[in-house]
């Protein structure tokens, strides 16, 4: 865990103090009264109903979360806080499709594959073609690509895990000994899909071992309760992946064992995968505040609205941690901003108070909104603030309940960490734990909540986290058992550092983004 000392943190904000006194009055006089608005109380008022029987668990799609989806949006229209331009009394659609494990066998150069042994896919797939494009890492970026010397437009490829080494052993994209983000697990997938997309690739085989076997446990998963994997409904058709077992590989292509060296190769290759699907319209609940003095800036601060719904024995996931927890923060820190406009303090950059549907699916709300609809350019988005349960203790932090989890938010800006660590010892004094923050975190939190499709997008972003507990999306997870003075302390915390990203002078630069 990385904190920075009282003494650093205290020059910090007086040498910020220094320079712009007026913002440091504008915290410390004008944000603390609205801070207090948000108490324990009302929290507890808010999940009782929210996390109650009645909502069903918020399954995407299902009655109960667009029950979830109303209450937040009566609320809003309760407190006069307005819908965010782009919606429909609130609502941004979300497409969304539902697909079964498809059923069929795929037949390569005479070899009969079977899906969830030989092969992973999770999508309908057909066709027939002689040809396959070996692209090798399948990475395409200014500086080196597979695809140079390659037409692989309308071509089905092969495409295998890694990347280029020098013969020094470090990695040519970095020019040192760590890989790029090509080699993350979490991105490796997405990246060269999107890369076999851009060159008009119709799908592509992808050889890797640590997704194979990461994807093995969804595919398994599924199989064994028959329930479908839940994506965007995507017209844009992007290139089917099938994840190719290594050994797989090996025997179909023994050719290829240890080449990178893109080429095309003979394979006559016969796909008859075939799934039911089912389409779902579920909604994000978008509310805002519009800015004073640069209100073509945003501040989004993000909570997610569903959760798993009913268990095969009929036992409800009321979810209050996960994510009740964040979402009635999120009600509470909109309030706050908008008692402080009513008396003439609004915030100075726009507030959008941004609840996605589909976290539980993979993330898919906060996809739309990010990739395919944002209802506010990205480029003038400043940072996401996003809440992610934050109303129990960590079973590791049962003697020291006065933290929270703070993931990402020296990632992408020094800046946005620094105003976070300074809020926090000014306002709140709880520890800031960055035990998750680390890269080799073997949880993947990182990657494993909204706060991702803007990162992605190289906006600065904090991750608010308690930890995972005996509860987490399980039955037990009921609003009896939030500690609500910690969750009203960890909400003040993300208004205090809301108001200061909304009100400095000059908005956070993200020095560390990629390009």
């Amino acid at each position: 865990m990385y904190k920075i000392p009282f003494i650093a943190a205290l020059l910090v904000w007086t040498c910020n103090s220094a320079q712009n006194p007026v913002e440091s009055d504008l915290i410390a006089n004008q944000a603390s009264p609205y801070a207090k608005t948000i108490t324990s109380d009302d929290l507890k008022e808010h999940l009782y109903i929210y996390a109650s029987d009645e909502f069903e668990g918020r399954e995407t799609g299902k009655p109960g979360q667009k029950k979830a989806a109303d209450y937040l949006r009566n609320y809003y229209k309760d407190k006069s806080i307005s819908q965010a331009p782009g919606t429909q009394d609130y609502l941004q659609n979300v497409p969304l499709e539902l697909t079964k494990i498809p059923e069929g066998t795929i037949s390569i150069r005479g070899n009969v594959l079977n899906n969830g042994q030989d092969f992973l896919a999770f999508k309908s797939t057909s066709g027939n073609f002689e040809e396959l494009i070996f692209a090798g890492y399948g990475i395409d970026t200014e500086s080196y690509s597979d695809y140079s010397e390659l037409d692989v437009n309308g071509k089905w490829l092969v495409i295998k895990a890694g990347e280029p080494q020098q013969p020094d052993g470090t990695y040519l994209l970095t020019g040192t000994s760590e890989p790029s983000a090509w080699s993350n697990q979490s991105e490796a997938i997405g990246k060269r899909s999107a890369a076999a997309k851009a060159r008009g690739a119709l799908g592509f085989f992808y050889v890797d071992d640590l997704n194979f076997a990461r994807y093995s446990r969804y595919f398994n998963y599924m199989k064994s309760n028959a329930s479908g994997q839940m994506e965007l409904r995507n017209e844009s058709a992007d290139p089917a992946m099938v994840l190719l077992a290594l050994e797989t590989f090996n025997t179909v292509f023994p050719e290829l064992k240890g080449e990178s060296t893109p080429k095309p190769i003979s394979a006559k290759v016969n796909l008859t995968l075939n799934s039911a699907d089912e389409l779902i319209d579920s909604e994000n609940v978008v509310a805002f505040i519009p800015g004073s003095t640069w209100p073509d800036e945003y501040v989004i601060v993000s909570s997610h609205l569903d959760h798993i719904g009913v268990t095969a024995s009929g036992e409800i996931n009321n979810g209050a941690d996960d994510d009740g927890s964040g979402t009635v923060a999120l009600l509470e820190i909109a309030e706050a901003f908008k008692e402080a406009a009513k008396e003439g303090n609004g915030p100075k950059r726009s507030m959008v108070f941004l609840h996605v549907t589909g976290e539980e699916k993979g993330l898919l709300g906060s996809n739309y909104y990010t990739d395919v609809q944002p209802l506010f350019p990205l480029a003038n988005t400043v940072a996401n603030l996003n809440i992610d349960m934050i109303g129990r203790t960590d079973p590791e932090r049962t003697g020291s309940p006065e933290y929270i989890y703070l993931i990402g938010s020296d990632k992408l800006s020094t800046e946005l960490h620094e105003l976070s660590e300074s809020i926090n010892e000014q306002f709140t004094q709880l520890e800031l734990d960055y035990k998750y923050n680390d890269e080799n975190d073997p949880n993947r939190f990182y990657y494993r909540s909204d706060h991702y499709n803007f990162a992605k997008n190289n906006i600065p972003i904090i991750f608010y986290f308690n930890g995972t507990h005996e509860d987490y999306h399980r039955p037990g997870d009921t609003p009896d058992k939030i500690e609500y003075d910690l969750l009203e302390k960890r909400t003040r915390l993300i208004f205090y550092t809301a108001w200061e990203v909304a009100n400095r002078h000059k908005r956070i630069i993200a020095d560390k983004a990629s390009n």
